[in-house]
């Protein structure tokens, strides 16, 4: 695709389209598109409060077949990587209806508000785009998701991009720009560099991390018993920073201060403490903006839940025993997590929080803002209520965590397995699998170090409770080791033997090496890496093997 020469925009209010290439005047409104070098900004100023159906900027888009179109998913799970221009998103075409109310299948991303024609040649995605040819890139990227989410979509059919705010259930009474756009065309690094430069975001605070989450040792089957043992296996393995305790330590998810006192008789406290005597910061999984069924606040406090328009509960997903999303408006709501982020934190001592499930806030538009606008405000609310302390992200909108978290999720959780069983792989884009988890850690890798630092999920090189093979194993660490900046692993590290000592002594050299390129053809993924002294060439094989090119 070459650069565009010819941008229009439409804007549709009250279900009257008004198109235009450089500005327009009516009795509700004015609009303007503003060209300023590799930045077009659609500048909106409304003459009263109004609610827009559709605000776009469309651009003439023509993609050969020697071209890779990469399309950002809605938040950190769902799956993204190149595509080619014939290819085609499947959304939850051929679930029935009830398995997708049942299990709220929808919930968990932008199916409820993005088209999914389910035809070969339409793509879409969120934040930025790019279309790859060789080693050229034209990148288009939003400078800002305050206004509300920026789509981006492609139609081969068409031959056009149509970049559009997400606007469903905002008010505007202000001048704004809806769209702020950056257009522009170099090698990898020179487009995302100038990208983030031009945000203004500045570097991530703190460091790459090395570490350990109980997560896929144990899921929720976890105590202190458990977790000493596993501290004290960590603490004997040089180069670790964190020791991270994930889900199953309270009662219920969202009664975050009333922990299981049969598996942790002694609080959290006590194993804050000993992670830190051990010389490890100790980090606390969360989920802020969600509650299930069981919980306390379900059942005492229904007035904290998010309600749609008809008054139902707005359901976050079909986790747990039923998850539901809290209403971060609710000032009782907000006066809760900010004291439980002060006893975490403050009081029991955790240097890091994983914030999980993040996307519940903006589900459904609220309190005449945008899905966009409100995702954005959740990471202020949180980011003030954390402080200095870190933040690691997941489950969220990466744009609007853009500069707000130090480190954060941009795939959906590995496995146990490869890629699940075939009916799983016919859910929605952002279920468990280890193959989309490389795949998302492979073609995000531009945010590492820009936006965040990238955790790719953990890696498993054990032999007990596990169905990867050693070569999917060996392929997962070293991914991760190479595009990634949070090394963590599920599992018992002193019980590994010699092919799990080398395999990550390995990994761990990885680290330092630069990314030269990536090529992606329909079938495999060849990787170019240097440590500055010599090359080295990798090929990402469909069945998770990764091996050296010849």
């Amino acid at each position: 695709m070459k650069k565009p020469s010819e941008i229009k925009a439409k804007i549709v209010l009250n279900k009257t389209p008004y198109t235009f290439s450089d500005e327009i005047v009516t009795d509700s409104f004015s609009a303007v598109i503003k060209t300023d070098g590799d930045r077009v900004t659609l500048a909106l100023e409304p003459k009263g409060e109004l609610s827009f159906d559709e605000i776009s900027l469309i651009m003439p888009a023509q993609a050969g077949s020697d071209e890779r179109i990469f399309m950002n998913g809605y938040q950190s799970w769902t799956d993204s990587r190149e595509y080619h221009p014939d290819e085609k998103q499947r959304g939850l075409h051929g679930i029935p209806a009830p398995i997708v109310r049942k299990y709220n299948f929808d919930k968990y991303g932008d199916y409820n508000f993005a088209d999914y024609p389910n035809r070969s040649g339409e793509l879409h995605g969120f934040t930025y785009c790019y279309f790859r040819t060789g080693q050229g890139f034209l990148l288009i990227g939003s400078l800002s998701e305050r206004q509300g989410f920026t789509e981006f979509r492609f139609s081969s059919r068409k031959k056009r991009l149509t970049v559009s705010l997400e606007c469903e259930g905002a008010s505007y009474s202000e001048p704004f720009n809806a769209l702020d756009l950056f257009i522009t065309e170099g090698s990898e690094n020179e487009v995302f560099d100038h990208y983030f430069d031009m945000m203004h975001i500045p570097s991530p605070k703190g460091k790459p991390i090395t570490g350990y989450t109980s997560w896929y040792r144990h899921y929720q089957d976890i105590s202190e018993k458990k977790l000493m043992h596993d501290l004290d296996s960590l603490s004997r393995t040089k180069g670790q920073d964190i020791f991270q305790i994930d889900d199953g330590y309270q009662c219920a998810v969202g009664d975050w201060l009333d922990i299981n006192k049969l598996t942790f008789p002694d609080g959290l406290e006590k194993l804050s403490s000993a992670i830190h005597e051990k010389g490890l910061k100790a980090g606390l999984w969360l989920a802020p903006f969600v509650c299930e069924k069981q919980s306390e606040i379900y059942k005492n406090k229904k007035h904290w839940l998010l309600h749609d328009k008809e008054g139902n509960e707005v359901p976050a997903g079909c986790n747990w025993s039923g998850s539901f999303a809290l209403d971060i408006y609710n000032e009782e709501v907000r006066a809760y997590l900010k004291e439980v982020f002060d006893t975490v934190l403050n009081k029991w001592g955790f240097d890091l929080v994983k914030l999980d499930f993040l996307y519940a806030a903006c589900i459904i538009p609220q309190n005449g803002r945008s899905r966009g606008q409100v995702m954005c405000e959740a990471m202020d609310f949180l980011r003030e209520c954390v402080g200095s302390k870190l933040i690691l992200g997941c489950g969220v909108p990466l744009g609007a965590a853009f500069g707000k978290v130090e480190y954060c999720r941009i795939g959906c959780d590995v496995g146990l397995d490869y890629n699940d069983n075939p009916v799983m792989q016919m859910t929605h884009r952002e279920r468990v699998s280890t193959k989309n988890s490389m795949l998302n850690t492979v073609f995000r890798r531009q945010l590492d170090g820009r936006a965040f630092y990238n955790d790719p999920d953990v890696f498993l090189l054990r032999d007990d409770n596990i169905s990867l093979f050693n070569a999917q194993k060996q392929s997962l660490a070293f991914i991760n080791h190479i595009f990634g900046s949070v090394y963590f692993t599920s599992d018992d590290v002193a019980s590994y033997g010699e092919w799990q000592k080398k395999t990550l002594a390995t990994a761990n050299r990885l680290k330092a090496a630069a990314v030269r390129s990536v090529t992606y053809d329909r079938v495999e993924i060849s990787i170019s890496i240097t440590d500055g002294a010599s090359e080295k060439q990798f090929v990402l094989f469909p069945d998770g093997k990764l091996g050296s090119k010849k």
